[in-house]
C-alpha cells in the first residue's frame, strides 16, 4: 500500500515538473520570437531618440556603441539572456532606468485591475449559475446564456470602445483616460461568460446527486444546500475554468490598460515597442509568460488536490 502511494506521488510530481518544464521552454520560445520580431522592425531606440532630439550621425553612432546596439543581434540577445538569468533585466535604452524598477512600478496597476475583474467575474458567474439551478426556469437559464453569448460574441476591445462612447462621451459620467471602473466591468463580464455555462451544467448535475436529495428531504435551506453540499462538488471544474480565465485575463488586462490609459504593464510594453526599447519589451514579455506558466502550474496543483481523479 505504501509503495503504491509512493508511486502515485512520484507520478504526480513528475507530471507537474514536466508541465513546468514545458511551460518554461514555451517561455524561452516566446521571448526569442519576440526579440526576432523586435529586430525585424526597422530602426532602433537611437533612431527614435534621434527623431525626438535631433541627434547627428556621429552622436547616433557613438550612442549605439555605448548601448551595445552596434553588436550583432545574436550577441545582444545572448548578453540579455545571460544578464536575465542572473536576475538583471537590463536598463531601458530610452530612459536609463532599471527595467526591474519600471516593472515594479507598473505591476500594481495590472494586478489591481486583473484581481478586481477576476473576483467580480467569478462572483457574477457563481450568482447566475446558482440562480439558474435554484429557480429552474427560463429566466435563470436566460441569464446564463446572456453572459455566455456576451463573452463569445463581444471582444473586450470592442466592448471598451462601446463603453467609452456611452459612459464617457455621450453620458459624461466617467473620464476616458484613467477610468478603472469600466475596464473592471468589461473584463468581469467576459470572465463570467467563460465560466458560467459549464459551471451551471456542473451544478445541475451535482444537484441531482442522492445526498443532495437527502439534504432537501431533511429540510435544509436552499442556500445551505448550495454552499455546503453542491458547490464543493464543483471545485475541480471551477479551478480548471479559473485557470483558463486567468490566462485570457492577461491579454484582456493589457488591452484595457492601453485603451483607458492606465499605467500598467500593457501601456509600458506598448510604449516600449513604439520606442524600440528592446530590453523593456523582452522583460515584460518574459515576465508575463513566466507568470502564465506559474499560474497554470499552481492551478494544476490545486485541481489535483481538490479532485485526485484529475491527476494524469
Amino acid at each position: 500500500m505504501k509503495a503504491h502511494f509512493g508511486t502515485q506521488t512520484m507520478k504526480k510530481v513528475f507530471h507537474l515538473l514536466s508541465q513546468l518544464g514545458k511551460g518554461l521552454l514555451q517561455c524561452a520560445a516566446i521571448v526569442t520570437l519576440t526579440y526576432i520580431f523586435c529586430r525585424a522592425i526597422p530602426g532602433d531606440a537611437v533612431d527614435v531618440m534621434g527623431i525626438e532630439g535631433g541627434l547627428t550621425a556621429e552622436q547616433a553612432l557613438e550612442m549605439r556603441r555605448e548601448l551595445g546596439l552596434a553588436d550583432p543581434w545574436f550577441v545582444q540577445f545572448f548578453h540579455w539572456l545571460e544578464a536575465a538569468a542572473g536576475g538583471d533585466l537590463g536598463t531601458s535604452l530610452r530612459f536609463g532606468r532599471p527595467v526591474a524598477e519600471m516593472i515594479a512600478h507598473a505591476l500594481p496597476v495590472t494586478l489591481k485591475l486583473a484581481g478586481a475583474s477576476f473576483a467580480l467575474g467569478l462572483a457574477l458567474a457563481l450568482a447566475a449559475a446558482l440562480y439558474s439551478v435554484k429557480r429552474k426556469n427560463a429566466w435563470g437559464q436566460r441569464w446564463v446564456e446572456m453572459l455566455n453569448t456576451w463573452s463569445i460574441s463581444m471582444p473586450t476591445f470592442c466592448a471598451g470602445v462601446i463603453f467609452i462612447l456611452i459612459f464617457c462621451i455621450w453620458l459624461g459620467w466617467l473620464p476616458v483616460l484613467g477610468s478603472f471602473i469600466l475596464p473592471v466591468i468589461i473584463m468581469a463580464l467576459d470572465n463570467s461568460g467563460q465560466i458560467v455555462k459549464p459551471l451551471s451544467e456542473e451544478l445541475k448535475e451535482s444537484a441531482s446527486l442522492p445526498h443532495i436529495r437527502t439534504a432537501r428531504a431533511k429540510g435544509l435551506s436552499s442556500l445551505r444546500i448550495a454552499l455546503y453540499h453542491i458547490l464543493p462538488n464543483t471545485t475541480g471544474i471551477l479551478l480548471s475554468l479559473s485557470g483558463l480565465v486567468l490566462g485570457s485575463l492577461v491579454a484582456g488586462t493589457l488591452t484595457m490598460e492601453i485603451l483607458f490609459g492606465l499605467p500598467g504593464l500593457g501601456s509600458m510594453t506598448l510604449n516600449a515597442i513604439h520606442g524600440r526599447d528592446t530590453p523593456v519589451v523582452l522583460a515584460c514579455v518574459a515576465f508575463i509568460a513566466v507568470s502564465l506558466v506559474l499560474i497554470n502550474t499552481v492551478v494544476d496543483i490545486l485541481r489535483q488536490m481538490a479532485d485526485p481523479r484529475t491527476a494524469s
